[in-house]
């Protein structure tokens, strides 16, 4: 069938249709998001693009979880996590939707999964290639899973490297990546004040300044940037400014619900308003920015701002009251980061631990010569067969006389390119399997009508495959046998009959595929 030419592209053939998808919630869009994405998705699946799928499904995740519908979110990113072996991709990719995972499930309140899928993160992101825009994605994507559970100085230190691995010269581009940074460093030291840490606080407000004041003096558009500016100014005591920013931008980013840039333009406004003494019109703006909150972290950060405002708008013994246990649970809050450090590691020592057991795990389950599984891997698996699934044995016709013939070396290469082959046609959760010699055995996930073709399309490859680049004259050939499991079957009467078939195929001339 002809096929239209299509750039090859690690995110799918056809990403541009989700990368659009990608880019309204990124821009705060997203309810527009949930629609494109409907879209998106459908034509991926027509198309039989599941990586562009994928993307869109992200995307879809980033927006539920910004409109706060976290259960939905977490259904999406489960389902991520799911397909990574399914689809394959780089090591970073995997990270990413880890991260993301983890950020979701820490928004929910399940803080152990949540730090254990960072922890994987972690472990696979120390391993994978840097100075790439994946590599950059994912650790944004960490750095975003540790600011929710307020492990800011991870979140620091994963910007960072994100950002010193940014290998794009564009400046829109490069002062987005900086913008991210700031609002974390601005986030911290909203934190850090209601803490009782201001001097720390007021050092990271003057560094998101002079960071932002660079990046808009080389020409960044960014509402987030303008809304975060004005928090900073308003916490530099450059009041008119803030008043200035938020006056120009507000009423547009209502209008257009971007909640994220109203919300951050809210307290900007509130922060300036009181520290000018107008108490009544802060809490106002508090209150806007708490009804456009929808994570449990913002609607706290809020409260307790409407609650320092109350304080001194009505000073008494009732509003004093609130703001102290308020203000005992803000600092209950920040003394779990502690716990939450300490779990982290935790969870990273069982994540290496994990990956050395399934190491050592496959190197004694593996066969040196080929690297498919071993007779231990095959007496593990005969007896964990299950209905819809077959068995197919296979072995070299006539190996023997090819190493007498040329060489046991020659015999090694051709088991190996076999090995290639038998390993090239297996999905997930199948395996290939070499017992020893010239015998090779396939769990698939088939019956026995799909397990045929499946035969049939690896004796085609090998018959076809040019052996005389290994040895003039050398051919090969292979005999099969085939049994699909029967309910209630045992491991060693399903082997019986799949060995009864590859004994038929060889009694009845070899170079075919026998069930009995």
């Amino acid at each position: 069938m002809n096929r239209l030419p299509v750039l090859v592209s690690p995110y799918g053939p056809f990403a541009g249709i989700a990368l659009r998808v990608h880019d309204l919630t990124m821009r705060g869009h997203h309810t527009e998001t949930l629609l494109a994405a409907d879209e998106a998705e459908a034509v991926a699946e027509l198309l039989g693009d599941q990586r562009t799928r994928r993307i869109s499904r992200q995307a879809r995740m980033y927006a539920l979880g910004a409109l706060g519908r976290l259960d939905e979110a977490l259904l999406i990113a489960e389902e991520l996590v799911a397909e990574q072996s399914t689809l394959g991709g780089p090591k970073a990719t995997d990270a990413k939707i880890m991260a993301d995972a983890a950020e979701v499930l820490i928004h929910l309140g399940c803080i152990d999964d949540g730090l254990h899928y960072m922890a994987k993160a972690l472990a696979v992101l120390k391993v994978a290639p840097r100075r790439s825009m994946r590599y950059f994605s994912a650790m944004a994507s960490l750095a975003e899973a540790a600011q929710s559970a307020e492990l800011y100085e991870l979140a620091d230190d994963a910007m960072r490297q994100a950002i010193e691995a940014f290998d794009v010269t564009d400046v829109q581009y490069r002062a987005s990546a900086s913008l991210a940074h700031v609002e974390l460093w601005v986030e911290w030291a909203l934190r850090l004040e209601q803490v009782g840490r201001a001097e720390e606080a007021a050092v990271l407000f003057r560094k998101s300044t002079t960071e932002l004041e660079f990046w808009f003096g080389e020409g960044l558009d960014s509402p987030i940037g303008v809304a975060v500016l004005a928090i900073c100014h308003a916490k530099g005591g450059r009041i008119p400014e803030a008043l200035a920013l938020v006056a120009d931008l507000l009423p547009n980013m209502r209008a257009t619900g971007q909640h994220h840039e109203a919300r951050l333009l809210h307290l900007a406004h509130g922060l300036a308003l009181r520290a000018d003494g107008e108490w009544r019109a802060a809490g106002r703006e508090f209150r806007a920015a708490l009804q456009l909150s929808v994570l449990r972290s913002q609607k706290l950060f809020f409260q307790y701002e409407v609650a320092v405002t109350a304080a001194l708008e009505f000073p008494g013994e009732t509003t004093q009251a609130i703001l102290e246990a308020l203000q005992g649970h803000v600092d209950a809050l920040w003394q779990l980061r502690m716990d939450r450090r300490t779990m982290l590691r935790q969870a990273f020592r069982r994540v290496e631990l994990e990956a050395a057991r399934t190491t050592a795990d496959l190197a004694a389950s593996s066969d040196a010569l080929t690297g498919l599984g071993n007779r231990r891997m095959f007496d593990r698996r005969i007896n964990a067969v299950t209905s819809g699934e077959s068995l197919l044995l296979i072995d070299v016709d006539h190996f023997k006389g090819i190493n007498d013939r040329y060489s046991h070396g020659v015999g090694d290469r051709v088991l190996s390119e076999i090995a290639a082959v038998l390993h090239a046609h297996c999905r997930h959760g199948e395996a290939a399997i070499r017992f020893g010699g010239d015998e090779f055995a396939m769990f698939l996930a088939v019956g026995e009508q799909e397990a045929r073709q499946i035969a049939a399309r690896i004796r085609g490859v090998l018959r076809s495959r040019d052996w005389d680049t290994i040895m003039p004259g050398l051919t090969v050939t292979l005999s099969m046998g085939l049994a699909e499991y029967r309910f209630g079957e045992a491991g060693p009467d399903l082997y019986n009959r799949a060995d009864a078939g590859l004994y038929a195929a060889k009694v009845s001339g070899r170079d075919q595929l026998a069930t009995v």
